[in-house]
């Protein structure tokens, strides 16, 4: 591990600001004074912010998320690749693509464009194609390969982005605040520390200021991979000739299936009242029925299960006719009773006749 302290920073000229006529206000808390109309920076606040830096650098890693490296200065961008491939990190140097974290779906198409075109020139997929065609193939490649090599292995994004210059890649700074990303940058005088998480102040055009803060992230990156435990590829990432057609339907598949509301359970009382509701319906219909025919009932269906309920209802009418019909004898003996009473007694009190 680098062990990075003030004459360090010193030495490499990291406490050049820029002209008094160009600063940001909001960095009045990191100059330290003003000589021959530039800032200097106070480095003691500089070594702080670097040691913050480190520590979270630390953290983002030990949790298995990616670092991206970004600067796109010319004199800067092979320093800064460098250190990225030294760690293992992700790097942007050429030029920063709009979209490239919040668009990120549209990223990861092109990326598997990129591999799909150079696994066909590996495997020498176009041979038979016209010449015309394998110079556009190869055009593509090129284009997508200068924008997309230090990224060609994310699969999501970056858990932290270092940026060199904060005013110059001020469209990368937003984008990761906007996904609530963490941002380590060196921020010279004319940078806004308010959409940083830890501004590491110092020169960012100098080529020792740079080399040195990089080199720091980039020693504390492969210290903390080595502690790191080992993360397995995520399955699904190989890449293919087939285009991008079912990608939404896996999208879709991996969504959570919304709960459905919980089904009401009827109440007993309420069964119940419907099973005495339905079995009257029932025994109305059988005593409304007109009686078949022999010749009606050879050609008819047979009956379903239900009809058998009134067909039991059937023998209790019919046991109650007989019953009424031997009450009819009692009431008739009755009144011829007391017809010969009546006529006895007609007889007693009729005249003789002569």
């Amino acid at each position: 591990m680098v062990e990075v302290g003030i004459k360090d920073l010193l030495q490499a000229g990291v406490h050049f600001g820029h002209q008094t006529h160009r600063w940001n206000p909001k960095m009045r808390r990191y100059i330290f004074a003003e000589r021959g109309g530039i800032y200097l920076i106070d480095l003691k606040k500089t070594l702080a912010e670097l040691n913050r830096a480190r520590d979270l650098v630390r953290e983002t890693v030990l949790a298995g998320k990616g670092v991206m490296f970004v600067c796109t200065k010319r004199q800067l961008a092979d320093i800064v690749r460098a250190e990225a491939e030294r760690c293992g990190a992700f790097y942007v140097t050429e030029r920063w693509l709009g979209g490239m974290l919040t668009n990120f779906q549209t990223i990861k198409k092109n990326i598997r464009r990129l591999k799909e075109l150079e696994r066909g020139v590996e495997e020498g997929a176009y041979e038979f194609y016209t010449k015309k065609e394998r110079l556009l193939l190869e055009r593509e490649r090129l284009k997508l390969e200068r924008y997309l090599s230090g990224i060609k292995d994310m699969t999501q994004v970056p858990g932290l982005v270092f940026v060199v210059d904060a005013k110059k890649e001020e469209i990368a700074v937003r984008e990761a605040h906007r996904l609530d990303i963490p941002v380590v940058a060196i921020a010279d005088t004319n940078a806004d520390p308010d959409m940083l998480t830890v501004p590491i102040a110092g020169n960012d055009d100098a080529i020792r200021s740079v080399t040195l803060i990089t080199g720091a992230l980039a020693a504390e990156i492969e210290a903390a991979r080595r502690e790191a435990p080992e993360v397995k590829a995520e399955a699904g990432e190989a890449y293919t000739y087939s285009s991008d057609v079912g990608e939404s339907e896996a999208a879709g598949a991996g969504r959570k299936r919304r709960r459905s509301r919980p089904r009401r359970r009827p109440k007993p009382e309420v069964i119940a009242q419907r099973l005495h509701t339905e079995e009257g319906a029932e025994g109305v219909a059988a005593e409304g029925a007109p009686e078949a025919t022999t010749e009606g009932a050879e050609n008819a269906p047979a009956p379903a299960e239900d009809p058998p309920a009134a067909e039991a209802e059937g023998p209790v009418a019919k046991a109650e006719e007989p019953a009424a019909k031997a009450e009819e004898p009692a009431a008739s003996a009755e009144e011829s009773e007391a017809a010969v009473s009546a006529a006895s007694e007609d007889g007693d009190n009729r005249p003789e006749t002569a």
